[in-house]
């Protein structure tokens, strides 16, 4: 399995094709359409989102999704996935997809894997997440993240695939904790963006961090996930990265959000979409999740950030 598509020619998505493609992999980066494709494949870089990172002579850059890689790696948004993999489910088939978003889908409530299996139900799904920016991964920093497949050969064999000197990867049978750990800490990071810009300081953020992950690990392990993989890279990991860093387009949403302003119209925040499943779910399952319901009323326009906070503040003393 040494020839791998990457379909989806965004930030994250250049950036694994570059660095499978310098791992020594032929790759074959699909982008969305034959002039996206040929303004790649000219420049030889994706000057939009990482521009002064060349691709390697082992990259090749299309618009065709007539001849795939077995292993397909897809990095669209979460919001996105289904209707793509429901549009290309014949030329997709039988492969190895691995998703590489992180979020829940708002139409059916279900993981990237879940919409993967729904819309293409010959093929065998996968998720790729940790913390991880794409600058890091282009530029061959080392960088850590979770395989995870429901099938222990699966996830074995995805990880040989798929792993290079720069990129380790762990694998995992636990699919929804790896699902769940990277859509979740999406809210929280969202949460303490709002905090650092609001002025309410690091001390605040912490506290933020610390709460929205126990919330993180007590709706997931509702939901079948293992606490082991939530305190792993995919969960606690991917968390520290997401609330910590202006890097991080949630992190910095929330950060518009608390000073008042208005955030990027044209940034993929996956976390806006995953606080409002995951909150309507929550009430309905009767999970305590002030942090998220609260990010999720924010988004939604339905309070302020002074309420926000004022909410969050406010809430009943109780034993930790």
């Amino acid at each position: 399995m040494n020839a791998i598509s990457v379909l989806g020619a965004g930030a994250f998505g250049t950036s694994l094709a570059i660095a499978l493609a310098r791992g020594g992999r032929q790759v074959t980066l699909v982008a969305r359409s034959p002039d996206a494709a040929a303004a790649l494949d000219r420049d030889r870089c994706n000057t939009a989102r990482l521009p002064g990172t060349g691709f390697p002579d082992t990259l090749t850059v299309t618009a065709s999704t007539s001849d795939l890689a077995p292993i397909c790696l897809l990095a669209v948004p979460t919001q996105a996935l289904r209707p793509y993999c429901a549009a290309l489910a014949a030329d997709l088939g039988a492969r190895h997809l691995v998703a590489c978003c992180k979020g829940v889908d708002l139409t059916t409530g279900l993981g990237p894997t879940g919409v993967i299996a729904q819309a293409c139900p010959r093929a065998t799904p996968a998720i790729l997440s940790g913390p991880s920016f794409a600058a890091d991964i282009a530029a061959g920093l080392p960088t850590a993240l979770t395989i995870a497949a429901h099938d222990a050969d699966v996830a074995e064999a995805l990880q040989g695939a798929l792993a290079t000197t720069s990129l380790r990867l762990y694998r995992s049978t636990d699919v929804a904790g790896v699902e769940l750990g990277g859509a979740l800490k999406n809210v929280v990071a969202i949460a303490a963006g709002v905090a650092i810009g609001a002025g309410l300081g690091e001390s605040a953020r912490a506290a933020l961090i610390s709460r929205g992950y126990a919330e993180l690990c007590r709706f997931a392990a509702r939901m079948g996930a293992q606490q082991a993989t939530l305190s792993g890279l995919s969960g606690l990991g991917d968390l520290i990265l997401t609330s910590t860093s202006q890097k991080s387009r949630n992190f910095s949403h929330g950060l518009a959000l608390g000073r008042g302003a208005e955030p990027d119209a044209g940034a993929t925040v996956e976390g806006v979409a995953t606080a409002r499943a995951v909150a309507q779910k929550a009430r309905d399952l009767r999970i305590d999740m002030p942090v998220t319901s609260t990010v999720a009323a924010l988004v939604n326009h339905e309070i302020t950030t002074t309420q926000a906070v004022t909410a969050l503040l406010s809430r009943p003393l109780k034993e930790e």
